[in-house]
C-alpha cells in the first residue's frame, strides 16, 4: 500500500515542497530511506518505531520503503519524523490515506510519541502559501510549541500536534483538534518595548545627534572614545529610536531566528528591532553565517536593525573584512559544493573603539601608557577599505561631573519621531510608496526589491548620489576643501553627501544647505584622526 505525506525541506530562507512516499509491501522486515536524506533523517527508522509503538500502533512488518521526492533536494533536520511516522500508519491501513491528502506535516517525534519542535517552521508557512495553487484548502499540522509561530501568516489553518496518537485520531475523525487561533501581527508590533531610553543618557548630546543621523539615513558609525564615556550605554539605546517594525520585516526577521533555532522562548515572533553584540572573539561563519548546514549568523540576526561590534579594533582583520561585500549588498552568500544559500543582512553597523590598547590616548584626565607603534598596530585591525563604509566617525568624550549631575535629554519617542519622518521622507523620493521601511509590505522573502534600488540614503551610490544629493557652488567649494584638507577618498566624499542629505531629511528641507554639509564633514572629520595615526 502507498501513501504520500506533504512537507517540507529547507533551502536557506526558503522551504520547498517534499512528498514523504511510504510504500509497505510484504517481504523481508527491510527500513529503506531514499531521496538524498543526511544523517539525522536517515536516523529517523528507529524514533519513528519506537513512537509507533508507544502510542500503541502496530509496527507493520515486511518491506517498508521511503522515498523523499524530489531526490535532487537534500534533506536535512529531524522535521521529517512525523510526516514519515503517518505516512507508514497511513500505508499500513491504521489511518485512512485520503486523509491526509489536505495537509502539509512537520514535526519531529520522541520515542514515547510526543512531537518536538523543530526550527524554520515559518519558512513552511510561506512556501505552503506561495507554491500551492490551491493553498486556501490546505492546512498545516506542526509541533504545538511552533504552532503560534505559524499562525503569524494568515489565510492557513494550523493545526497543533501534541501526540503521534492524538494527530492520528484527529486524521481518523475520532478527535477534534482546534486551530491555532490566527495571531494580529499589527497588535504585537504595536505592543512591542524596550527596556532602555536616551532619556537615560545624561550629556552626550553630539553623540546623541549623530546617533539619530545615523538612525534617519541607515549610515554605518563608529564611535571612539575612552572608557567609561558611555560607548556602549549610547549604542544599547540605538534600536528604540527606529521605527517600529512593518508586518513584513517582522515576518523575515522572524523567519531567520526560526531558522536558527533563536526565537525567545515562548514568543512567537520577533517583533522589535534586532541588536546584536557579537564578542571579539567569534569567528567568520559565527559573524556572517556558515556551516555545513549554512545557518544565518550574526549578521543575518541583525537583519533590519544594528549589528554593534564593541572594541571593533580587537576584532581578527580576516573576520571584520567578511563584512565588507554584505554591508554594500544587504545580503550575504553562502557556496557549498551543492548549493548556494543567500540570507539578508541589510543592517546599521555600530562600532566602538578604545582610541588605543590602553585606551586613553587624548584624555586629559589619564596618561596614555601605549606608543605610537602600539596604537598603529592597534588600528590597522580595521582596514581603509572597510573605514570607508563608515560615513560616520565620531570622538565621544568622557564625561564631567557636572554633566553627569545635570538632567535627563529626550525620550527615544521624540526621537524616533523624527527617524520615522525622515524615513517616510526617504521612501517617497525613492518610489517604496507608503511603506514605512521601503520593503512593499511583501510577506515573502522570494520577491524581494530590486538590490540596486536604494531604500535609505545611506544604500545610495554613484548615480543615485548625483541624483539626489545635489549641491549648490557654496556647497560645492567647502566641500572641495574639506576633501584637501581631510584627504578623503572618493567613498568618503560621497558619504558626506549622502550624510547631509540625511541631515536635510530631518529637517524637512528639500535642498542640501551650508549647515547641513558643515555638520556632515564634522562626522568625516574624525575618519582623519583614525587615518592618521594608521
Amino acid at each position: 500500500m502507498l501513501a504520500k505525506v506533504k512537507t517540507a525541506a529547507l533551502a536557506g530562507m526558503r522551504a520547498e515542497s517534499v512528498t514523504v512516499e511510504v510504500d509497505v509491501a510484504f517481504g523481508p522486515n527491510v527500513f529503506n530511506l531514499v531521496g538524498l536524506p543526511d544523517v539525522s533523517v536517515k536516523e529517523a527508522e528507529e524514533r519513528v518505531r519506537s513512537a509507533i509503538r508507544n502510542s500503541d500502533f502496530e509496527y507493520p512488518g515486511g518491506r517498508i520503503t521511503i522515498n523523499l521526492a524530489p531526490a535532487e533536494v537534500r534533506k536535512t533536520g529531524t522535521w521529517y519524523d512525523l510526516p514519515i511516522a503517518l505516512g507508514i500508519l497511513a500505508a499500513s491501513q491504521q489511518i485512512p490515506i485520503s486523509s491526509l491528502d489536505n495537509f502539509v506535516v512537520v514535526g519531529e517525534i520522541a520515542l514515547d510519541g510526543s512531537v518536538k519542535p523543530v526550527n524554520g517552521v515559518l519558512s513552511v508557512v510561506l512556501m505552503v502559501k506561495e507554491s500551492f495553487q490551491q493553498a486556501e484548502k490546505l492546512a498545516l499540522i506542526v509541533p504545538f510549541e511552533n504552532a503560534r509561530e505559524a499562525a503569524c501568516v494568515e489565510g492557513l489553518k494550523v493545526y497543533p500536534a501534541q501526540h503521534l496518537a492524538e494527530i492520528s485520531a484527529f486524521l481518523k475523525g475520532n478527535l477534534d483538534i482546534s486551530p491555532e487561533p490566527p495571531v494580529k501581527l499589527d497588535d504585537l508590533l504595536k505592543s512591542a518595548s524596550y527596556d532602555v531610553d536616551f532619556s537615560e543618557v545624561k550629556g552626550q548630546e553630539q553623540s546623541k545627534r549623530a546617533l539619530e543621523i545615523a538612525a534617519a539615513g541607515m549610515h554605518n558609525l563608529l564611535l571612539i572614545g575612552p572608557p567609561g564615556a558611555g560607548k556602549t550605554m549610547l549604542a544599547q539605546r540605538l534600536p528604540t529610536i527606529l521605527p517600529t517594525l512593518s508586518p513584513a520585516e517582522a515576518i523575515e526577521v522572524s523567519t531567520i531566528y526560526s531558522i536558527a533555532g533563536k526565537l525567545p522562548p515562548g514568543k512567537s515572533m520577533i517583533t522589535s528591532r534586532p541588536f546584536r553584540n557579537p564578542h571579539h572573539t567569534i569567528s567568520g561563519p559565527g559573524l556572517v553565517g556558515g556551516g555545513s548546514i549554512p545557518l544565518p549568523g550574526e549578521l543575518s540576526l541583525a537583519h533590519t536593525g544594528v549589528l554593534f561590534l564593541d572594541e571593533i579594533f580587537e576584532f581578527p582583520p580576516k573576520v571584520l573584512e567578511l563584512l565588507r561585500q554584505p554591508l554594500e549588498d544587504g545580503e550575504i552568500t553562502i557556496s557549498r559544493a551543492r548549493a548556494s544559500i543567500t540570507f539578508p543582512s541589510r543592517v546599521l553597523l555600530l562600532a566602538a573603539a578604545n582610541p588605543c590598547p590602553c585606551g586613553f590616548f587624548g584624555d586629559e584626565s589619564d596618561r596614555c601608557r601605549c606608543t605610537i607603534g602600539d596604537i598603529k598596530k592597534y588600528r590597522k585591525r580595521l582596514s581603509g577599505a572597510l573605514l570607508d563604509r563608515i560615513d560616520m566617525v565620531l570622538e565621544v568624550p568622557k564625561l564631567g561631573s557636572e554633566k553627569l549631575e545635570g538632567g535627563h535629554g529626550e525620550s527615544s519617542e521624540m526621537m524616533r519621531r523624527r527617524v520615522q519622518r525622515a524615513w517616510e521622507i526617504q521612501q517617497r523620493r525613492f518610489s517604496y510608496g507608503d511603506a514605512p521601511t521601503g520593503n512593499g509590505n511583501q510577506l515573502s522573502n522570494t520577491s524581494a526589491p530590486d538590490k540596486r534600488k536604494p531604500r535609505f540614503n545611506g544604500d545610495l551610490k554613484g548615480r543615485g548620489i548625483d541624483k539626489f544629493c545635489v549641491l549648490d557652488d557654496e556647497c560645492q567649494k567647502l566641500l572641495a576643501r574639506a576633501l584637501d584638507k581631510l584627504g578623503l577618498t572618493s567613498r568618503g566624499y560621497q558619504g558626506i553627501k549622502k550624510v547631509a542629505r540625511t541631515i536635510a531629511d530631518l529637517e524637512g528641507s528639500e535642498v542640501i544647505k551650508l549647515s547641513h554639509l558643515a555638520e556632515a564633514i564634522q562626522y568625516r572629520a574624525g575618519e582623519e584622526r583614525v587615518r592618521m595615526v594608521v
